[in-house]
């Protein structure tokens, strides 16, 4: 068996727990492919917020 690799396992951990503050024994009793699909989740959020925000205009525009 493959073992995965830790600072992946703790990039999705504080991924996770950044946006949901879910606990470390909360996110250790995931597997893999189910923190996989919550960060994937997590990233979708975080597009669809981005692409709502209103567009700065840029200071050069003005000149």
């Amino acid at each position: 068996m493959k073992r995965y690799p830790t600072v992946q396992l703790y990039e999705e951990m504080a991924f996770i727990a950044y946006h949901f503050h879910w606990s470390y024994a909360e996110l250790m009793e995931m597997e893999h492919a189910e923190r996989r699909r919550w960060c994937e989740q997590i990233s979708k959020i975080n597009q669809k917020l981005d692409a709502q925000k209103p567009k700065q205009k840029s200071i050069s525009n003005h000149y």
